[in-house]
């Protein structure tokens, strides 16, 4: 045995000692100072248990945060999961929203977007539309909004934490049949035409959101889709500009199936315990915003009155 192997097992070095003793000091218990009292029963199970004050947090959180603030939500790929990367967004994300209102809406809602010009300094665009898509999660999540204006069809992409984004307001807020409204591309100008000086339509406090079960009536064709090859819900007139053949194709091309495989589903989601810390890690600040923005829409519902003449 070397000499370096024989100190080390006989403790002859000093830093060896002084590891020795801290360890030794952290597996005694600390005796309580005079005049303190001893911990309660609740205190003392909150340190055998640290993980109470997370489960407590866990529970507090409302089930409907997975629907408004789905983009808080990481990408189910899990070849693009990156805990450290999704943090940062997060916190990105809530210092964004901590300068600007974005308020609750979905797809099937109208909004009214103000953003600045970044070709013009000083210059501002309003534009009115209906949300026909909303995709993406984190920093990278954007919503089309489309208008008919002049009869002629306009879409206007947004990235929702865009530092370019001034004001974002809800005019109408409400849901569709379908997850998107990319069909309204080929129906009916009716069903994409808002004025552009629309005013909100303010819901009671505590209402659920609303559920806009029309169907649109489809234009014939040519379509910016096949869309006989989708399940949707909100066309009326689909079986219209089908015939024999296009029909039997659909059938042959569509995988009803795949609303039974439990594991396709389930890569397309997160777990609902994920779901939970992450909600938690978020729920302080999301909620005193809303607070705020409840705040806000009493002071404007609150009509001054004015003294006649």
């Amino acid at each position: 045995m070397s000499i370096i192997q024989r100190k080390l097992f006989s403790g002859s070095f000093p830093l060896l000692n002084i590891v020795r003793r801290l360890a030794s000091l952290s597996t005694k218990a600390e005796p309580l100072p005079t005049g303190s009292a001893a911990p309660s029963s609740q205190q003392q199970s909150r340190q055998a248990n640290p993980a109470t004050t997370g489960s407590e947090r866990k529970s507090i959180v409302p089930p409907e945060y997975r629907f408004m603030y789905q983009e808080f939500l990481p990408d189910p790929k899990i070849e693009w999961r990156n805990p450290i990367r999704e943090k940062l967004e997060r916190l990105d994300m809530l210092d964004r929203r901590a300068n600007i209102d974005i308020p609750e809406f979905y797809v099937g809602s109208v909004l009214a977007v103000t953003s600045s010009d970044v070709h013009a300094v000083g210059k501002t665009s309003r534009f009115v539309g209906i949300c026909i898509l909303k995709e993406k999660c984190g920093l990278r999540t954007r919503f089309i909004l489309r208008n008919v204006v002049d009869n002629q069809g306009m879409e206007v992409m947004y990235d929702m934490y865009d530092p370019t984004l001034l004001k974002v307001e809800v005019l109408r807020l409400e849901k569709r049949l379908d997850d998107h409204l990319l069909y309204l591309r080929d129906a009916l100008e009716e069903y994409s035409t808002f004025d552009l000086n629309m005013e909100p339509e303010i819901l009671p406090e505590g209402a659920p959101v609303p559920v806009n079960d029309v169907k649109v009536t489809l234009k014939p064709r040519p379509w910016y889709a096949r869309w006989e090859r989708h399940e949707l819900q909100g066309v009326a007139n689909i079986d219209e500009h089908m015939n024999e053949k296009k029909r039997r194709k659909a059938e042959r091309l569509a995988t009803p199936w795949e609303k039974y495989d439990l594991m396709k589903e389930y890569r397309k989601s997160i777990p609902e315990e994920e779901q939970k810390e992450i909600f938690a890690e978020v729920y302080s600040q999301l909620h005193q915003m809303e607070l705020t923005r409840k705040k806000m829409k009493r002071k404007r519902t609150f009509i001054k009155p004015t003294k006649l003449a």
